[in-house]
């Protein structure tokens, strides 16, 4: 029998090639109608046998283009029409582009990179290979609707090859955009150095303009990385720096070159079975190796494996990416056939400033860098630096994906947003100023900015309100308020009070607490455990060991780690032996013997920080687990000289070593005198968080005064005590996180106790901690919790502008509400 349905398909289906994918499929069913791109999604009427027609459908919905994502398929039967055929039309709504949800930027398809290395395919070597399942979309678009004319391939005229594949529906490329070849597309450029000699200017460009000249570029470029040289090289969203991961003078030489003390850099290597030979891979990081977005993923170092000095020292992760770009399989293949194995790829720039993104940048910027730039004549529009993600166990769960760093590949994807319902404002969330993200609202939907940076300088700025601009643009958003964080510092809480538009305030961790309800669209209660570095508290200290009772439109402090001073403020951050005397003065613990190695190492520091302590002058107090963290690695002596945010922690989680992957009844009892003990007895009678009643004022507020406090000083005495009866550092450092897992814990029983409260949500960046978060996760899904954490966007702040979004919207729609 023949039926008709009309049927609308919603999510990311515009400009992915969905609708030649839903004419391949009519023709293979019988299906005649037609296809469009509408208002909201993608439009089908659809007219065939009705056993054909829900074939039809369930294919839509389980083998969509790679490069899309269907989130709805809404279905309703409509009087046939008798087409004798199936079309595509093309919609000249104008209503269709401002509902539009753009493609991020996708990894060269299986099926390109076939081509890629074909020598009978006309593509062969060519490095700007793409397809509509792949390649440039976001970095770009310069406006929509999402057509060449709108991109910055306009330049690039299609050749009568390339215009026939693109005008195909049964084609491939059919309306890819960046559709291009040899003879009608981008090109590689080539910049060396005069004589070798960074202080001169690079030679005149050299374009590559056919396979010949193209191959010949490549060579030199592969020549320059197996000879030790230090290589810029243009991706999708800006350059990178590359060098032999397996030569120590190269890495060596990128480190002090790009001023990059320290922290572990990213390598790319050619596919999973060589990453399988020193890197641990279970099937899902494989999957995500290999996925479309192409992230660095987290892996765990495999067990005697060498890696050469300055790579990613003293850590148990190596963070590795596989080829992207066709100009990245082209390196990485070359390379390989030349006897390498791993390159260094991390972003190109100077340290603290913004990847670069054009040819010109990159001759000014990185000269003193990079040995030669293997660049090309495609702008980028928007600046994207790479997605950073790991994969944990979350209990009986199985296992997640954790965003570090959320951007290519994933933004500017939506995330739905139950309180941006129709009537209520358009919202702008600045986000916070350390791993800045903005968000933009529009009803049902939100939009993460894609990560922008630390912004603590001009350009980082610049590229913030550039990009701002460019969303609101892109998707048609006309914010009418602006959440801000509360800290009167921060240059976006700053920005937002010199706009004309109304700005509410939005306490960061409350926003970091907000962000996990929001992106599972709960409204609450939750007890939401934050903990961080720091967060502006609205009674003007510095918080980050929260414990509050939240929804997405309130929230009132239930627990916090007792204050602890930072002599010199912002230098104790930097200085991780001043945040340690903060903590010794406080738990009276200065006159402990195993403290003295510590203040000794402060010099006259430890009299300044004293006075400072003692005077109040400079010496903001903090309730941060994250800077307790910093002050447990100084005093153990792993770190005290660090040399980029958050490497005390990070490698104190690291000095815990095979100590982390023991069970607790494996763990040795070193530092009893009285008979052997178990684990847990020492972290219950020794390593215990103390928890006392706070004392309220007459002015007291419950957004400010928590009710209890969670006191961090037995813990420090214990590891003192360690440390002076010579316990091995590994295992002091594992009883310290089991102590602050046991914290977590106790705070979620006494929540749920007096306020039967069962829903716990873990956020802020001391939760990047591999082993905090899946200790503490398993530990309250064992106790009957049921457990929140972010899904799509990082714990630490790269999550604050989406959960200042939340709050906003959630409190403009609770108004509304109200006046109605």
């Amino acid at each position: 029998m023949i039926e008709a349905l009309d049927i609308q398909v919603k999510g990311i289906v515009q400009g992915v090639g969905f609708r030649p994918f839903v004419y391949r499929l009519a023709k293979k069913y019988l299906i005649n109608g037609w296809v469009l791109n509408g208002i909201d999604g993608v439009s089908i009427h659809a007219e065939g046998e009705s056993k054909l027609l829900d074939e039809f459908v369930l294919e839509i919905s389980d083998s969509a283009p790679a490069a899309s994502r269907v989130e709805e398929i809404e279905l309703k039967e409509v009087p046939l029409q008798d087409f004798e055929s199936f079309e595509i039309r093309f919609s000249d709504d104008t209503e269709t582009e401002k509902t539009t949800l753009v493609s991020p930027d996708l990894a060269t398809c299986d099926d390109c990179v076939r081509e890629l290395f074909d020598p009978e395919d006309r593509r062969y070597r060519y490095p700007f290979i793409n397809c509509t399942n792949c390649g440039p979309r976001f970095t770009i678009i310069d406006s929509l609707p999402y057509d060449r004319k709108s991109t910055s391939m306009r330049k690039f005229p299609m050749c009568p090859s390339c215009a026939h594949e693109y005008a195909d529906p049964l084609d491939r490329r059919f309306h890819a955009q960046p559709d291009a070849c040899f003879t009608c597309g981008p090109h590689l450029t080539w910049y060396v150095h005069e004589n070798d000699d960074l202080s001169a200017q690079y030679l005149p460009v050299k374009v590559a303009h056919d396979r010949t000249e193209s191959d010949g570029v490549l060579a030199e470029a592969t020549a320059m990385l197996r000879a030790g040289k230090i290589l810029a090289v243009k991706g999708l969203g800006g350059f990178h720096l590359a060098c032999d991961a397996e030569n120590a003078e190269a890495v060596a030489a990128l480190r002090v070159r790009k001023r990059r003390e320290g922290k572990a850099f990213a390598v790319m290597m050619a596919d999973a079975a060589a990453v399988r030979r020193v890197c641990l891979v279970d099937e899902a990081e494989e999957a995500l190796l290999a996925s479309a977005a192409r992230p660095i993923v987290l892996l765990r170092k495999r067990p005697g494996a060498a890696f050469v000095p300055g790579l990613a020292d003293a850590l148990p992760e190596l963070g590795v990416m596989l080829p992207c770009t066709p100009v990245q399989h082209l390196l990485m293949h070359d390379f390989a056939q030349a006897g390498g194995t791993m390159l260094v790829m991390t972003s190109g720039n100077v340290h603290d400033n913004p990847i670069v993104t054009s040819d010109e940048e990159a001759c000014r910027e990185l000269s003193s860098i990079a040995d030669g730039i293997l660049g090309n004549d495609r702008d980028i529009l928007t600046r994207f630096d790479d997605s950073v993600v790991r994969v944990i166990s979350v209990g009986a769960a199985g296992e997640a994906v954790q965003f570090i760093r959320r951007a290519r590949g994933y933004a500017p994807l939506p995330l739905p947003l139950a309180s941006a319902v129709p009537g209520v404002p358009e919202v702008f969330a600045t986000g916070p100023e350390q791993k800045n993200t903005f968000t933009l609202t529009r009803p049902g939907e939100a939009f993460v900015s894609q990560h922008i940076g630390d912004m603590e300088n001009v350009e980082t700025f610049d590229v913030w309100l550039a990009t701002k601009q460019r969303y609101e643009r892109l998707f048609d958003v006309a914010p009418q308020l602006v959440a801000a964080d509360l800290h009167p510092e921060y240059l976006s809480s700053k920005w937002a009070h010199d706009q004309d538009l109304p700005v509410m305030g939005i306490q960061h961790h409350h926003a970091h607490a907000a962000s996990i309800l929001g992106e599972h669209g709960l409204e609450g209660p939750a007890c939401a455990v934050t903990f961080d570095g720091t967060g502006y508290g609205p009674d003007g200290a510095l918080w980050g060991g929260e414990v509050l009772l939240t929804n997405q439109v309130a929230f009132e402090r239930f627990a916090q780690f007792s204050y602890v001073p930072m002599p010199g403020g912002a230098a104790a951050i930097k200085h991780p032996l001043r945040m340690a005397y903060g903590a010794l003065w406080t738990f009276d613990l200065l006159d402990h013997p195993a403290a003295a190695s510590a203040i000794e190492a402060l010099g006259d520091e430890a009299a300044v920080c004293d006075a400072m302590i003692e005077e109040g002058l400079n010496c903001p107090m903090t309730s941060s687990v994250g800077r307790l963290f910093d002050a447990a690695s100084a005093l153990l002596g792993v770190c005290t000289s660090p040399k980029y945010e958050g490497e005390p922690a990070i490698l104190l989680e690291a000095a815990m070593g095979l100590y982390a992957d023991m069970d607790a009844d494996e763990l040795p009892a070193e530092g009893f005198d009285e008979g052997e003990k178990s684990h847990a007895r020492i972290i219950q009678e020794r390593y215990m968080v103390d928890i006392v009643k706070n004392v309220a004022t007459e002015d007291s507020t419950a957004e400010e005064t928590a009710v209890l406090l969670f006191d961090a000083g037995p813990v420090f005495k214990a590891l003192l005590d360690d440390k002076e009866a010579g316990v091995d550092v590994g295992l002091i450092a594992r009883r310290f996180h089991d102590a602050m897992a046991q914290a977590v814990y106790l705070a979620a029983e006494l929540v749920r106790s007096m306020y039967d409260i069962n829903l716990v949500t873990l956020s802020g960046g001391v939760f990047m901690n591999r082993y905090l978060i899946e200790r503490v996760t398993a530990d309250l899904e064992l106790a009957g919790f049921t457990v929140g954490l972010n899904r799509e966007l990082p714990p630490n702040d790269g999550s604050v502008s989406f959960g200042q979004a939340v709050v906003a919207t959630a409190r403009l729609a609770q108004e509304g509400a109200g006046e109605k």
